[in-house]
């Protein structure tokens, strides 16, 4: 008798938990389909739309600054609500200091210096956040813009000034890049590809792919963090022909307090840029000095290449129209290099040195065959050059710090940090003519990076569990402009 009990009660309780299921999937879809019709109720959002695909976020925006930026706000409420508890939380471990701090600085430096078009645009995020019930505002926007700016620029030229022999040269190493041209091509016409390194508990939140129409200026496809009115880790292309990307100066020590954000200038670039002369001079007035980078760049009109070798009190241009440029952190100029750096060009032991190397071999190897699909495969390589052999570690175009018993000394990432590669994007002129680019969710190798795993390896990292998730690895898909993103 009491086994017939525990039967049907067990039956019951079946019966209750699918329905209770099936009316919670009811109310999920009605939430699902109220939001779409508030969407299509509110005119801000006429044209704005998103789309989720192989691990990335696609929307596309256009309109006047603010209305661009509360679609913004809007379709990607939850992704910054996300991003932003995970940047407290990161930022307050690794600069010891509160997001109070990052909004004093914002408020201070940043925001006077923005122009009105993105001053908008910022508030328009600020807006789009509020009406999904969200509290930001514009300063806490403007703050999450220049946090690389901030935390890896300027907190070190302020210990600089405070503490004698203070780590000052600690700017960040990231992303492994190139662009060819000419000869090197298989069809003589630019190939560009980028592929972004940083920690994961950040880099696993980077992405979100952005069609731009703004009233004036160019049309934008680029990659984005969420709140971004920039690329940040800088891939993009516009409707003028321009493709645009970089690496940073691992190494560097600089920043300027009264010049223009760096982000502002990277945005105005990807926006107003028609030509490599219009993208120098926009990025050279009013440099800060944040975010050093080697800028490569792009015009499809004239299929020739440059690198912008940008620091605070140096830059270089080499332009060619039958060649390539790369990129891994290190800089060329020995002026630069002797007044802004502590980098070493024969450290043998530097993963700047050593991807340059792999870079180098790739582009004389595969002279005359590169398209997108050997940039894809350039993306995921792991061979390392220094040592001859297939390897996971930091100092392979993919990178693997995670798997590292090194680490990258130059740029603090001590062994078995977890950060490296997160994502890759590719890019043709016959792709940007049609506004369209591939990218890839996760290790551009095919690699996932599974948390639970890694804790259990290293749980001494087992303090980032709350925000650093698994980090899948998805196909290679084509994004671009327009409601082509199925294609």
């Amino acid at each position: 008798m009491s086994k017939n009990i525990s039967l049907s009660k067990l039956y019951t309780f079946g019966r209750c938990y699918l329905q209770i299921a099936a009316y919670c999937a009811s109310i999920a879809a009605f939430c699902l389909l109220f939001m779409s019709w508030c969407a299509h109720a509110d005119p801000k959002l006429k044209n704005a739309y998103r789309e989720d695909k192989s691990g990335w976020v696609f929307i596309h925006v256009e309109g006047s600054p603010d209305e661009i930026g509360y679609q913004h706000g809007y379709l990607l409420a939850p992704e910054i609500d996300d991003a932003m508890k995970a940047m407290k939380f990161y930022l307050a471990r690794s600069t010891h200091r509160d997001w109070k701090f990052y909004r004093r600085c914002a408020e201070k430096m940043f925001w006077p210096k923005l122009t009105d078009e993105y001053k908008n645009e910022i508030g328009g995020i600020a807006e789009g956040l509020r009406a999904r019930g969200k509290e930001y505002d514009s300063i806490d926007i403007t703050a999450l813009n220049g946090w690389i700016e901030l935390a890896e620029y300027y907190l070190p030229a302020l210990r600089a000034k405070k503490i004698k022999g203070a780590d000052v040269d600690k700017a960040p190493g990231s992303c492994s890049a190139f662009i060819a041209t000419g000869s090197y091509t298989s069809d003589g016409k630019i190939v560009m590809a980028h592929n972004n390194w940083i920690d994961y508990i950040v880099g696993e939140r980077w992405n979100i792919i952005e069609d731009i129409v703004p009233e004036k200026g160019d049309e934008i496809l680029m990659d984005t963090f969420p709140g971004f009115i920039h690329s940040g880790d800088d891939f993009a292309e516009n409707s003028a022909g321009i493709l645009i990307t970089e690496t940073t100066i691992a190494q560097f020590k600089g920043f300027d307090v009264k010049g223009i954000p760096e982000f502002m200038r990277a945005r105005e670039a990807e926006q107003y840029s028609n030509s490599i002369d219009d993208f120098v001079k926009i990025m050279t007035t009013g440099n800060n000095g944040g975010y050093a980078n080697d800028w490569l760049v792009g015009d499809t009109k004239t299929n020739e290449v440059a690198r912008l070798e940008l620091g605070l009190k140096n830059h270089r241009v080499w332009r060619t129209k039958d060649g390539y440029y790369v990129g891994s952190n290190f800089p060329s100029d020995p002026k630069l290099i002797k007044e802004e750096t502590t980098f070493k060009v024969n450290d043998a032991r530097s993963s700047m040195n050593d991807r340059k190397a792999r870079w180098e071999k790739l582009m004389e190897e595969y002279k005359g065959k590169i398209d997108a699909k050997l940039a894809e495969q350039f993306m995921g390589d792991h061979f390392d050059q220094v040592r001859g052999t297939e390897m996971n570690n930091a100092y392979v175009l993919c990178g693997h710090n995670d798997e590292d018993t090194l680490g990258v000394r130059q740029w603090g990432w001590k062994p078995f940090t977890p950060g490296g590669a997160v994502q890759g994007k590719v890019t043709t002129a016959d792709m940007s003519g049609k506004m369209e680019f591939m990218a890839h969710m996760g290790h551009p190798c095919g690699e996932s990076f599974i948390a639970s795993k890694f804790f259990s390896a290293h749980p001494g990292y087992r303090w980032q569990s709350q925000f650093l998730h698994d980090m899948i690895s998805y196909p290679w898909a084509l994004f671009g402009a327009k409601n082509r993103t199925g294609n």
